[in-house]
This record gives C-alpha cells, sequence and structure tokens, in this order.
C-alpha cells in the first residue's frame, strides 16, 4: 500500500486544488504501479502553519508563496 505525503503551507492551496494534488498524484502512482493498486493508494495533504516553514533561512507564508507563483506564470 504506497502513501504520497504532500507538504504544503496552510491557506496556499485552495479544496479543490488539493482535490486535483490527490487526484493527479494518484494517477501518477498507477501508471507505475498498475490499476490494480488504485484502492490501496493513499495521498494525504500536510498543511504546515505559516511560520513554521523556511527555505534558505527565510521564513515562508502562505502570501510569498502566492507572489512566487504569480511571478513565475509571468514569465
Amino acid at each position: 500500500m504506497p502513501l504520497v505525503t504532500i507538504d504544503v503551507i496552510k491557506d496556499v492551496f485552495t479544496p479543490t486544488q488539493k482535490e486535483d494534488l490527490i487526484s493527479n498524484v494518484t494517477d501518477a502512482m498507477i501508471a507505475v504501479e498498475g490499476e490494480a493498486m488504485r484502492s490501496v493508494t493513499w495521498v494525504r495533504i500536510n498543511e504546515i502553519e505559516e511560520g513554521d516553514w523556511a527555505i534558505g533561512g527565510q521564513m515562508l507564508n502562505a502570501a510569498a508563496v502566492h507572489a512566487m507563483a504569480s511571478s513565475s506564470a509571468d514569465t
């Protein structure tokens, strides 16, 4: 039984985006494992509180992640 855990900063993804993550990650696992494993493939999303996540020593919050995402969408 595969278990995939996705850690994200709280309030970055909408419920619909989280559903899409779960569906797409499940489909990716099934592409490797085979359809018979769908019913036992677990995907969970852990939401980490703002201020409890840092990259390169810099604290991140949802607003910073949204800014990064919109910046990369512009390029």
